[in-house]
């Protein structure tokens, strides 16, 4: 396919990368990407919840400097927004994950990689300078899990992040609609390539183990040799409960980005609450609906440490390859900063629950 050329400094915030990435993509990998489940009400619900909270500024602060620098689980980063874990690059773009993987060097920002990359875990971490994690579907075969988890460990991962809300995939009609399959320059890495594309799609389709239990959790960290968990897909404070009293450093708020349970609650709307369950023992994360500076600091004022954002930085991808992505990344930065000073918070530290209502 011929690359559309975009004059990326034309483009001045997240949404506008998403009509140059449609003409760029073929049908099918677009609809992969922007589709949710069923009716996809939760998929707009996680936009729409972040129009119903407003930005309390505060005047008379000192905001002549602006740092939106923060840490993930000990890690510095540059700003609170990391490249959330999204299957199949290479449908955006050729260079896939590693493009995504350059863009968050040079910006400063964490990457997790999908276990689901069409470039591998060692290849990512051959070119990556800094902090990535890695996401794990737990494979109702264990020694395929274990083997991903100690693979990603090897290659300088320095967090597990377990997909907690996936038993079986979401109803997808987009998908349905186009017969979806991975083609063979954008398939998963990850596992036997020597399957057929029949029986490798038959075994995706088995990836996750439905059998998956809160005790699972042993193994898992056993597999990970201390390095920290994260929890992905948590959307009460129930299993927030249960989550760090199984020991885990994090949790990801999440609704899949919409493509699982439809009607399930949008991911802002149960941060709050998320948040105040696990306190200070979990570090907590959201993803879903960012699409602004301004979202990232509601997120953050309601509990959020940090922000993982998912289409936009594909969209970016698709429309520019790495330099999109870190476009993208630079205008999300501008805006934090812009926010940030105009609330009246210099640093991220600064940003508390009273800024927001």
């Amino acid at each position: 396919m011929e690359w559309s050329k975009v004059d990326l400094e034309r483009i001045l915030n997240l949404n506008e990368f998403e009509e140059p990435a449609r003409a760029n993509m073929a049908p099918f990998a677009f609809d992969y990407f922007v589709g949710g489940a069923s009716d996809e009400v939760t998929l707009r619900a996680n936009i729409d919840a972040f129009g119903r909270f407003a930005l309390r500024p505060r005047v008379f602060v000192d905001v002549s400097s602006i740092d939106p620098a923060t840490t993930m689980l000990g890690a510095p980063v540059s700003i609170p927004v990391a490249f959330a874990p999204t299957a199949l690059h290479k449908l955006a773009h050729p260079d896939g994950e590693i493009a995504s993987t350059l863009a968050c060097n040079d910006a400063g920002a964490l990457m997790c990689l999908s276990t689901l990359s069409s470039v591998s875990i060692e290849d990512v971490a051959e070119v990556s300078t800094g902090p990535r994690w890695f996401q794990l579907y737990v494979h109702k075969e264990r020694d395929v899990a274990t083997d991903l988890v100690q693979r990603a460990v090897a290659s300088g991962y320095s967090a597990i992040v377990v997909t907690v809300d996936l038993p079986v995939p979401g109803y997808r009609e987009r998908e349905y609609r186009q017969d979806f399959t991975t083609p063979d320059d954008a398939r998963p890495v990850n596992f036997d390539n020597t399957m057929t594309e029949e029986e490798f799609n038959h075994y995706l389709v088995g990836l996750q183990d439905q059998a998956l239990t809160w005790d699972d959790l042993e193994w898992m960290r056993e597999a990970a040799g201390g390095v920290p968990l994260v929890l992905k897909g948590i959307l009460t404070a129930e299993d927030a409960v249960l989550a760090v009293e199984h020991g885990v450093e994090g949790i990801m708020v999440s609704n899949h980005g919409g493509r699982q349970l439809d009607r399930a609650p949008a991911a802002l709307e149960v941060l709050e609450e998320v948040a105040q369950a696990v306190g200070d023992r979990a570090e907590v994360y959201i993803d879903g609906g960012v699409r602004r500076g301004a979202d990232v600091l509601i997120a953050l004022g309601l509990g959020a440490r940090a922000v993982f954002i998912g289409r936009p930085f594909l969209y970016a991808l698709a429309t520019a390859g790495e330099a999109g992505v870190g476009r993208a990344l630079e205008l999300t930065r501008t805006e934090i900063e812009n926010s940030m000073a105009l609330l009246g918070t210099p640093t991220i530290a600064d940003i508390h629950r009273s800024h927001v209502s």
